[in-house]
């Protein structure tokens, strides 16, 4: 670690050799011409833009046929499979397969989005924001977004959809068209036995078998999308050193934070969100051991509890490591020294970083609150939708430019789509989680509190969840319908339980986001807007902005690594899967996996590593050549990766990914598939 830590200062300077998530109007050209002698031009970058795509709900994906097929990971897929199945068709234990385009079904609350232009907006924020701070300054940047976001969706909400992106903390404001996908159809869903062979032990590691895959296609008026941008697939994958490239949105990284956001980030939120992941984790794997049913309703939300701690225990365990903690102070240092040599840059920009560590004393106040009353409020379904209902009541009647964000017309159809999914609720479930979201309330906050008084009364956490969840009726499609449609009279009459306990705790709830936005969004952004100037000055368009879940281009090779003096390979088989099965889950093939053995070939690439620069959102990406054919597709990066929400050392970080060739050679040997295959090869 310590040889490690002197090359990244050596090194601070300049970018790692693959290091970036590079936005496709400033794509590192002259990196790329100079290693890989490829230089890709504007009609590359325009096909590779349309050809990718990305769920709102949070993963990445992309065309691979002109009828519209997309492909993304099984784990991005997976909340849908279980949405469509049953206590009698469990698609999660036993796969999904429409043979015909008209047993395809529609999930009920994917939304896909394709980039359609990118706009520099930059000069138009930075107007409305001269001269503001705090609540104004808050206040302005929700206005001026919500004006260029109506003004880009104009007369077709229902099609598309604009956001404005603050790239580089705010030092840069983009408007990103998409067009808007609301009719997305399953095709295509392994068993989860071999979507996530190996399971929880295997995550984030390398050697990897696993076939997470999903495939799903994109309707328009009750018929297949016919789209002109797509990525055939190509069987024969990357040999190693091979150029690859990553299409893909990544969700966040903290890499231009400052030392003090990240110090809270290690010494307060992160301990404190792990402890509580690791309680509920305990929480859903003691409520699946009830019954076979309990754990088919509760395999999504354990499965991202899962996930989710063990990426956020290696994040965190990357923050600990003091010499590279050191090594950001450092580069935090050498920026401000830059700063202040210089009379006109230090008044402009010195005292950046001070506002920064004081709004993080804020933030450590409230934050206890602020999560618990509205960025993770009571952890229910019926309490989201309740929330959607009493606050839209309110906010739609407001011009759009005063709402808040999530209820402005350009957000209403992604709003609206969620708010009336057909996808079940489990009511035993849905009391486990609010039950252990009020414990947590009363944890947080201390019996003593007037909103934990207001909410819990004179009952229990389990008590009260249990009463509100048997006295609900927003299960009832039509009766959110109802609610949403009467406004305030609806909502002021509803007699639910939730609905009373979301317009109870909403004034509160209000006034922590307020002061969380004033006292601290407003003040990171405005610093950040300085920091991001400095940096400019100090390093140009060289600097890659954080991800913000926007599309990105990241480029690497097939390429090993070395760990603890053993050398990795870069490829697994599916004959080393096989050896690797124990018969016991999480190493046990599904049935069909077994019975197709002898026909599969043994020596066919299954899972694969590169040196692509890559983060949670990411999931699902395709891996592509020069030549924009799919040779894999992205579904986890290994351990050492998990430290790049704050760096990128090339030696040791890698994405993993299921090779194309192992697409096909599934589909075709064990789920007789052959028409997706050739569909995906662009055979007709």
């Amino acid at each position: 670690m310590r040889v490690l830590v002197l090359m990244l200062v050596l090194a601070s300077s300049a970018v790692f050799a693959a290091e970036g998530m590079w936005t496709l109007d400033n794509l590192p050209v002259e990196q790329m011409k100079k290693q890989y002698q490829f230089t890709p031009d504007k009609a590359w970058a325009e096909h590779v833009m349309r050809a990718s795509a990305r769920l709102a709900g949070g993963c990445s994906a992309s065309f691979v046929s002109k009828d519209g097929l997309v492909l993304t990971n099984h784990h991005c897929v997976n909340e849908c499979v279980q949405q469509l199945s049953s206590a009698g068709k469990d698609y999660i234990r036993d796969g999904f397969l429409a043979q015909t385009r008209e047993a395809e079904l529609r999930c009920p609350e994917i939304e896909l989005n394709r980039l359609e232009k990118i706009s520099d907006v930059t000069p138009k924020m930075q107007q409305a924001l001269a001269g503001k701070s705090g609540a104004d300054f808050s206040a302005a940047r929700k206005s001026e977004k919500a004006k260029l976001e109506s003004a880009c969706v104009g007369d077709g909400k229902d099609t598309t959809r604009c956001d404005v992106v603050e790239l580089y903390h705010g030092g840069r404001y983009a408007l990103y068209q998409y067009r808007r996908f609301q009719d997305v159809r399953l095709v295509f869903a392994p068993e989860i036995g071999a979507a996530f062979f190996g399971g929880d032990p295997d995550n984030f590691n390398f050697p990897r078998y696993n076939l997470d895959m999903g495939l799903l296609r994109v309707y328009e008026d009750d018929a297949p999308t016919e789209v002109e941008h797509y990525f055939p697939l190509k069987a024969a994958g990357a040999e190693p050193g091979e150029l690859t490239l990553i299409t893909g949105h990544p969700g966040s990284t903290s890499r231009l934070l400052t030392v003090s956001q990240l110090e809270l980030r290690r010494d307060y939120a992160m301990p404190q969100r792990l402890f509580e992941l690791a309680e509920l984790r305990g929480l859903l794997t003691q409520f699946s051991a009830q019954s076979a049913e309990n754990a088919r309703i509760a395999q999504n939300d354990l499965f991202g509890v899962e996930n989710s701690l063990k990426a956020r225990k290696g994040m965190f365990e990357a923050l600990l490591d003091p010499e590279v903690f050191n090594f950001k102070r450092q580069q935090e240092s050498d920026l401000r020294a830059f700063v202040n040599k210089n009379p006109k840059r230090k008044a402009a920009w010195g005292k950046a970083w001070q506002d920064i560590a004081a709004a993080q004393k804020t933030l450590r106040e409230i934050y206890p609150r602020h999560r618990r009353l509205e960025a993770t409020a009571f952890s229910s379904r019926y309490f989201d939708l309740a929330r959607k209902l009493v606050r839209g009541a309110a906010e739609r009647d407001k011009p759009n430019a005063e709402r808040l964000e999530e209820f402005t017309d350009a957000a209403l159809p992604s709003l609206t789509q969620d708010l009336f999914s057909t996808a079940p609720i489990f009511a035993e479930l849905e009391a486990v989680k609010l039950s252990f979201a009020l414990t947590k309330l009363r944890e947080s906050l201390g019996q003593d509190d007037p909103v934990v008084q207001q909410v819990l009364g004179d009952e229990s956490p389990a008590q009260m969840a249990d009463r509100m969840v048997k006295a609900t009726v927003l299960a009832d499609v039509a009766e959110r319908q109802r609610l949403w449609d009467g406004g305030a009279a609806a909502i002021g009459q509803s007699g639910d339980p939730f609905i009373q306990l979301a317009a109870a705790v909403d004034e509160e709830a209000r006034a922590i986001r307020r002061r969380y936005e004033d006292e601290v969004e407003s003040v990171e952004q405005k610093s950040a807007e300085k920091i991001s100037a400095a940096l400019f000055a100090m390093k140009g368009t060289r600097v890659y902005p954080d991800a913000t879940f926007t599309l990105r281009l990241s480029y690497g090779e097939v390429k090993g690594w070395k760990e603890n003096g053993e050398e990795i390979e870069p490829y697994t088989s599916f004959g080393g899967g096989f050896e690797r099965a124990t018969g016991a889950d999480p190493f046990r093939w599904p049935d069909s996996w077994l019975k197709a053995q002898d026909q599969i070939n043994a020596e066919q690439r299954f899972n694969f590593i590169t040196t692509n620069d890559i983060i949670g959102g990411n999931s699902g990406s395709p891996v592509i050549n020069a030549a924009a054919e799919i040779v894999g597709l992205v579904f986890d990066g290994n351990i050492r990766s998990l430290g790049g929400a704050f760096w990128f050392d090339e030696r040791v970080n890698r994405a993993v990914s299921v090779h194309s060739g192992a697409i096909l050679e599934a589909l075709r040997k064990i789920y007789g598939a052959d028409a997706l295959a050739d569909e995906m090869q662009g055979k007709e």
